[in-house]
């Protein structure tokens, strides 16, 4: 299930939801999304490249994330831990460097659904429209990421169980 609802929060900030339904325990996800070898692998909407990232996940710990965009430039994003719940759910502030001074708010939840997790990414305040369908477009392309990535590495895993059985 993708699916994004615009949330305009007053005061002259933007909100925006997006959520996925994604084959993986909520355990699995909430590991992917902080570890940072596994979220290099998956992040980022296609076309873009993460080549770095760094997590220290405590409150207070900071995480940073650098992408190679498609005509080459390196962007990053920044920000620290607010809440940490494994694995149901994460918090932190946002922070594109360079850029604006506005740090924004990210909230993800891992909702557990039968065997599957509803990703619930709530981004907040945001500085303006143009910036909100900018995020959309980069959210949902992070969620097809990590349902791809999370498939691919529980075919591997399965493989490898099955190969170490048969010897």
């Amino acid at each position: 299930m993708d699916s994004t609802e615009p949330d305009d929060s007053g005061a002259g900030t933007v909100s925006l939801v997006v959520r996925r339904r994604i084959r993986a325990s909520a355990a699995r996800l909430f590991a992917a999304w902080t570890r940072a070898t596994e979220l290099q692998a998956w992040w980022g909407p296609r076309a873009v490249t993460c080549i770095g990232a760094d997590i220290d996940l405590r409150i207070g710990g900071r995480y940073s994330i650098a992408h190679r965009m498609p005509d080459g430039a390196i962007v990053r994003i920044g920000g620290a831990f607010t809440h940490i719940e494994p694995p149901r759910q994460l918090a932190y502030t946002w922070r594109r460097e360079p850029g604006s001074g506005v740090e924004e708010q990210v909230t993800v939840r891992f909702e557990p659904v039968d065997d599957a997790t509803d990703v619930v990414v709530v981004h907040e305040r945001i500085v303006d429209q143009a910036t909100r369908d900018t995020h959309e477009a980069g959210w949902a392309g992070c969620l097809d990421g990590l349902a791809a990535f999370v498939a691919e590495t529980a075919a591997g895993s399965s493989a490898d169980r099955f190969s170490a059985v048969a010897r």
